[in-house]
């Protein structure tokens, strides 16, 4: 192909072959003058046990950092953390403009006031079903429904053909708020002309459809009319629509609303400023809660996820300041438990059932939806837009599997499987045509640590064999001046025989020194490497692992 030929192209930095960290970019122009438009910049929650300390995992953006003069734009589709919580951290690596609508562009200013420090984002609002043009795309919302108001796909149109991005999307004919999916514009988009989909996998292995909201409000409905005590729900908080099904079902039955925890509180107010809560009454402050009667108060709760500090785990702890529940209470997790977040949801509802409380989940009433498509919704899209090509794009590799295969089924005739990092030709001739920088950031306390750098890896190591510190003073005759100091983290008191590990690494550390030659002794560093072979070997010896060494030989 000729060099200077015109190429629309598209690549996921995050958010394929895995489910969050979601960023995708599209390049239109010759090879070497492309312009782009990145797709949301989204993060993905660390498993401590896997990844100690770090907080949030962020795409790697060093590809877009060199495009960056060619950047026209970032589209948020929505304001869930997977799809815009690493904005914060990374926009002012690229300082172009982000577009979202209303609902998103208040989550995205709430959370700015939330985070001392954070930069001033120049958001662009853009209109629920707006359209608008960033560089040489043109960019029209497609509402969808989802489990957060004003999700959006987006059809990208170009010279070159049409893309749909689904984001994440659903078919509820009934999703309590915003409008269903809008059939009748992807339906006329279909007849316009759809070159590619770029579509959501992460229930493709799914038969049949998503329930819709409207069923789990009519049970959280019933659940809450037959509870004879005190009620707290957890969902979360960016669920506006189940929030309202709460609220609505708890004046249906003549209880009041109490709102526990902080994220949930500032959604609730975005989401009363919007008007998505119009006709509901106010909620109830944290406070009022104890003066309410039990079968008049239904708790609002952040920590459907397990979080430690967050009200349900405090509540289950019998450690919140403000609200308790007790014997004959009902707690209902209105929520699905992101993987990884087992252990931590576990706990809090063994905690809660050791009071006595009764916990309701999804596992045997239907109090929670999906957010994203079952097998037979995505035969309806397929058969709405009618693309020549589809890219699963969000999910594992077992969804973008079944996802490539169903469009196969629907007469789809090209299907392209990408991964993060590969750079996709869309137009002309489409397939694998390169790879771009992608990979992992970690977000550790206040800074930004590359996934490849030691430290989570030394910290792994830590955590399972421990370390050893040894100080030793020579002089400038290479004579030891004193006894060595050692310090043992982490590491068993005493061996299987009794022994104490440390006498056993201060014993090391003299013979060591000893069996080495005098001119050797020296050389600090030689001295401090016998040392550290020495003192490793000892105690995996007595142990059986191996810890982190370190030996400080000071000449004095």
């Amino acid at each position: 192909m000729a060099r200077g030929q015109q190429e629309l192209v598209f690549a996921p930095l995050g958010g394929v072959g895995e489910i969050g960290m979601n960023l995708s970019i599209y390049g239109l122009g010759p090879e070497n003058r492309r312009q782009w438009l990145a797709v949301d910049v989204g993060v993905s929650f660390a498993a401590e046990e896997h990844l100690p300390g770090v907080d949030l995992i962020l795409p790697d953006i060093r590809f877009l950092e060199s495009e960056r003069k060619n950047l026209a734009g970032i589209v948020i589709t929505h304001a869930h953390e997977d799809h815009f919580g690493a904005l914060f951290e990374l926009w002012p690596k690229l300082k172009v403009p982000a577009y979202a609508t209303p609902f998103t562009a208040a989550m995205i200013e709430a959370k700015r006031r939330g985070e001392p420090g954070a930069p001033e984002i120049e958001v662009k609002t853009i209109p629920v079903g707006g359209r608008f043009t960033a560089g040489p795309f043109d960019v029209e919302l497609v509402t969808v429904a989802h489990s957060i108001p004003e999700a959006n796909a987006l059809i990208i149109r170009t010279p070159l053909g049409n893309v749909l991005h689904t984001g994440d999307w659903k078919i509820d004919p009934t999703p309590i708020l915003n409008d269903p999916t809008d059939e009748k514009k992807l339906r006329a988009f279909g007849e316009e002309g759809c070159l590619a989909l770029i579509g959501d996998s992460t229930n493709a292995i799914r038969e049949g459809r998503s329930p819709s909201e409207a069923d789990v409000a009519k049970t959280l409905t019933e659940i809450i009319g037959n509870a004879r005590g005190r009620v707290a729900v957890t969902t979360f908080a960016s669920n506006v629509a189940r929030l309202r099904a709460v609220a609505e079902a708890a004046r249906t039955v003549g209880r009041e609303v109490v709102v526990v925890g902080r994220a949930m509180e500032r959604v609730g107010l975005i989401a009363r400023e919007l008007g998505y809560f119009d006709g509901i009454p106010d909620f109830r402050p944290m406070d009022a809660y104890g003066y309410l009667p039990p079968d008049r108060v239904v708790a609002l709760c952040t920590g459907s996820q397990g979080e430690p500090r967050a009200a349900l785990s405090r509540i289950a702890e019998d450690q919140h300041p403000e609200v308790t529940l007790s014997r004959g209470d009902t707690v209902i997790y209105s929520a699905r438990t992101i993987p990884g977040n087992e252990k931590a949801v576990g706990r809090v509802i063994n905690g809660l059932i050791n009071q006595g409380i009764e916990v309701i989940t999804d596992r045997t009433h239907l109090v929670h939806v999906s957010g994203h498509p079952r097998r037979a919704e995505v035969e309806m899209l397929l058969g709405w837009v009618k693309p020549k090509m589809v890219l699963p794009v969000h999910g594992e590799a077992l969804h973008l599997n079944e996802h490539g295969k169903l469009a196969r089924q629907c007469g789809v005739k090209t299907v392209l499987q990408c991964r993060n990092g590969d750079l996709m030709r869309l137009a002309p001739d489409p397939g694998l045509i390169d790879e771009v920088p992608a990979g992992r950031i970690y977000k550790d306390g206040w800074l930004l640590v590359d996934a490849q750098a030691r430290t989570v890896a030394d910290r792994r190591r830590l955590s399972f064999a421990g370390a050893v510190s040894v100080a030793v003073a020579l002089s400038e005759k290479g004579e030891m001046i004193d006894d060595p100091s050692v310090d043992l983290i982490g590491i068993p008191e005493r061996d299987r025989e009794g022994a104490l590990l440390h006498e056993l690494v201060v014993d090391a550390v003299h013979e060591t020194y000893d069996s080495l030659p005098r001119a050797k002794r020296r050389d600090p560093d030689t001295v401090a490497e016998a040392m550290r072979r020495a003192v490793r070997a000892r105690v995996a010896e007595r142990w059986g692992k191996k810890p982190m060494c370190y030996v400080h030989v000071l000449a004095v």
